[in-house]
């Protein structure tokens, strides 16, 4: 999942919204973890789950990450109030458990699911990436 996440940083850019979906334990958050590394912004990067959001500043002058946790959240209204769209022209924002409430937050955005591989499968995972909008149109040239 991190080497994944250095892939996704390296490109991503300023406005992304990344939502990604995925069980308790999927990896969203190591995947976080790696794309945070590609942006080389300030760490370290846990789980935002009681805090809903956290500011990762650029360590060297790229965009900074926005990491959201949408887990305790209610709703839209609730999302609407951390106010994201003050930052997202500027930033790169990452909502976990986003799906059904932050499609709304950008025009493009890139769906990342996550699954586990089953019971005896371990650590393994299955990624479905999913881009909407013409920032997403060479998805398959960039990850391919």
């Amino acid at each position: 999942m991190r080497e994944l996440g250095l892939r996704l940083g390296a490109a991503l850019r300023s406005g992304d919204l990344v939502v990604m979906t995925g069980d308790l334990g999927a990896g969203k958050t190591t995947l976080t973890q790696g794309i945070g590394e590609g942006l080389k912004v300030r760490g370290p990067i846990t789980s935002p789950t009681f805090v809903i959001a956290r500011v990762h500043p650029s360590l060297g002058g790229g965009p900074p990450l926005v990491h959201v946790d949408a887990y305790r959240l209610g709703g839209f209204a609730e999302l609407d109030d951390l106010d994201l769209d003050a930052s997202a022209e500027d930033a790169v924002t990452i909502v976990e458990w986003g799906a059904g409430l932050a499609e709304g937050l950008a025009d493009d955005r890139l769906d990342v699911v996550i699954s586990r591989g089953g019971q005896d499968a371990g650590e393994e995972r299955r990624v479905e990436l999913t881009g909407f909008g013409a920032r997403w149109a060479a998805l398959p040239e960039l990850f391919g």
